[in-house]
C-alpha cells in the first residue's frame, strides 16, 4: 500500500514516475490566466495568518464548508480568522476525493513542510506553524511565486484598471514576469442599461475621452487597449456562457449603442448583436497586435439570486451550463479566418459533454502557421480536477496533438494554489507511463520525456513569445 501524497503520489508505475520525477518536476511555470491582485504583488504583502493567505476569497472552499453544515458567518462573514481556519479544518476529512481534499495537502507540504493530515485535532498546530512561517520574508507574496519556481504570471485586469501596480512592480526589477491581461467582459455586458451606462463613465475616464457615440466607444476602448500592450500584455480573456456570433451591421449596432446609452433596455436580439460586433472588434485588435486570446466558455453564474443579492459575484454560487456551443464558435472562428484576422486562440470548455466537440473545434482552424495555433485549453474551474484533466488530456490526444498542449494554468485568487501544476504533471506523466507500460507507445524516455517537458513549460514559452 502507498503511503498517502508520497514522492510517487498519483504516479501508478515506474514509467510514469521516471518522467516525473526527471522531467516534469523541475519545470519552470508559466501561469498565463489566473486571477491574482496584482496590488497585493506590487506591496509585496505577508499575510497575517493562513486564514488569509487560504481561505480569503476562495469559494471552492466556502462551497465545501456550506456543504459541510458550515454557517455563512464561517466563509464570508464576521468570524475570527481561527474560528474560520478551525471549521476549514472540520471540513476537510469530508472532502475525500473531491480534489480540495488533494490540494489542501499539496499546499501544506509543497509551501510549509507540514506532512500532517489536517483535520479538527491538527488544527491549532497546522495554524500555528504555518502563520508563523507567513510572516517572514521568505514567505512574502513574492516569495510565495518564487518558492513555486514561477516565471510568468498574467493577471486578469479589465480594459478600466490603471495597471498602476504593474508598473511599480516592473520598476521594482521583480524577475518574475507580472503581466496584465484585457479582459473587456463588462464593455460588452448590455444585459443592464444602467450598469452599461455606468461602466462607459469609466471608460471616458479612464481613456481620458468623451463618448457620444458607437464610435467614440470603440475608439475609447482601442486606446485603452493599446495602453495594456505599451504595459506588456498579449493576451485578452473572455469569460462568457457562449460565443454570440450573430449577423449585423455597423448602422445597427450604433443604433442600439444609441439606444442603450439613451437608458432604454435592449430585446435579447439587439443585445446579442451588440455583443457579437464588439467579439469581433476585439479580436481583430488582438490580431493585429499578434496577442492570444482566450474564451472561457459554459459557466452558468450566479444562480442562487439571495446569495448573490448579499455577498455579490464570484462567491461560490455558479455551475457548469449546458448552452449550445459548436455553430456560434464556428462561425465566429470562421469571420475572422476568412479576413485572415483570426490571433492565436485558446478555448476553454466548462461543460465535459462538450469536450471533443471542442477538441474537434481547434483543428477546423489550425491552418499551419503556427504549432498549436488554436487550443483546447486545460480543464478549468470546475473540471481543474483529476478526472476533468484526464477527459480534456484523452479528448485533445483522440482529436489533436498533445505535445502541441500549452498546459495548465491556476485560473487561482490564491498565491497558495501553486501545486495544481503539479497535480496537472503528475496526471499527465501517469498517462504517458501507463501507456508505455502497456506497449502502446514506445518505451522512448528522451522524446516523451521532451513532449512532457514541452507540455508543462516550453510549448507556453515559445507560444506565448515570453
Amino acid at each position: 500500500m502507498k503511503k498517502f501524497l508520497d514522492e510517487n503520489f498519483l504516479l501508478g508505475n515506474t514509467t510514469a514516475e521516471k518522467l516525473y520525477h526527471d522531467f516534469a518536476k523541475s519545470m519552470p511555470i508559466i501561469d498565463y490566466h489566473c486571477h491574482l491582485p496584482p496590488d497585493q504583488i506590487a506591496a509585496d504583502l505577508n499575510f497575517q495568518n493562513l486564514t488569509q493567505a487560504w481561505l480569503y476569497g476562495d469559494h471552492y472552499k466556502w462551497r465545501a464548508m456550506r456543504t459541510n453544515g458550515i454557517d455563512e458567518s464561517y466563509c464570508t462573514g464576521n468570524k475570527t480568522d481561527y474560528e474560520k481556519f478551525e471549521k476549514w479544518a472540520g471540513t476537510v476529512p469530508y472532502t475525500l476525493r473531491n480534489p480540495l481534499y488533494h490540494w489542501t495537502h499539496l499546499e501544506l507540504q509543497r509551501y510549509f513542510g507540514v506532512y500532517d493530515v489536517l483535520n479538527t485535532d491538527s488544527a491549532r498546530k497546522i495554524y500555528d506553524e504555518c502563520t508563523a512561517k507567513l510572516q517572514t520574508k521568505e514567505y512574502s507574496i513574492r516569495g510565495l511565486l518564487r518558492k513555486m519556481n514561477v516565471k510568468v504570471v498574467c493577471t486578469t485586469d479589465d480594459p478600466v484598471d490603471s495597471l498602476e501596480f504593474h508598473q511599480q512592480i516592473k520598476n521594482d526589477g521583480f524577475e518574475i514576469k507580472i503581466l496584465p491581461a484585457y479582459r473587456p467582459d463588462k464593455a460588452m455586458n448590455v444585459d443592464d442599461a444602467n450598469a452599461f451606462n455606468a461602466y462607459v463613465a469609466k471608460v471616458e475616464t479612464a481613456a481620458n475621452v468623451s463618448v457620444s457615440n458607437y464610435q467614440d466607444y470603440l475608439a475609447a476602448l482601442k486606446k485603452r487597449h493599446d495602453f495594456f500592450a505599451t504595459m506588456g500584455c498579449s493576451v485578452s480573456d473572455h469569460g462568457l456562457e457562449q460565443i454570440y456570433a450573430d449577423d449585423y451591421t455597423e448602422q445597427q449596432v450604433s443604433a442600439i449603442f444609441d439606444k442603450i446609452r439613451s437608458g432604454k433596455q435592449l430585446s435579447p436580439e439587439e443585445n446579442t448583436a451588440f455583443k457579437s460586433a464588439m467579439l469581433v472588434q476585439f479580436a481583430v485588435w488582438d490580431w493585429e497586435k499578434g496577442w492570444t486570446q482566450q474564451y472561457h466558455l459554459g459557466a452558468l453564474r450566479n444562480n442562487n439570486s439571495r446569495m448573490m443579492r448579499q455577498l455579490g459575484p464570484d462567491t461560490g454560487w455558479d455551475s457548469i451550463g449546458d448552452f449550445p456551443q459548436a455553430r456560434s464558435l464556428a462561425k465566429f472562428l470562421a469571420k475572422l479566418d476568412n479576413d485572415n484576422q483570426l490571433a492565436k486562440t485558446i478555448l476553454y470548455n466548462l461543460n465535459p459533454a462538450d469536450n471533443e466537440l471542442f477538441a474537434t473545434m481547434i483543428g477546423n482552424f489550425n491552418d499551419g502557421s503556427v504549432a498549436g495555433k488554436i487550443q483546447f485549453g486545460s480543464g478549468w474551474w470546475f473540471l481543474d480536477q483529476k478526472d476533468g484533466m484526464t477527459k480534456q488530456i484523452n479528448a485533445l490526444s483522440n482529436m489533436g496533438l498533445l505535445s502541441r498542449f500549452v498546459g495548465m494554468l491556476t485560473d487561482s485568487r490564491s498565491f497558495l494554489s501553486y501545486p495544481r501544476h503539479e497535480y496537472f504533471r503528475r496526471i499527465l506523466c501517469n498517462i504517458f507511463g501507463q501507456e508505455i507500460e502497456n506497449g502502446e507507445l514506445p518505451n522512448d524516455l528522451a522524446w516523451v520525456g521532451k513532449v512532457v517537458q514541452d507540455i508543462c513549460y516550453t510549448n507556453a514559452k515559445n507560444y506565448f513569445g515570453w
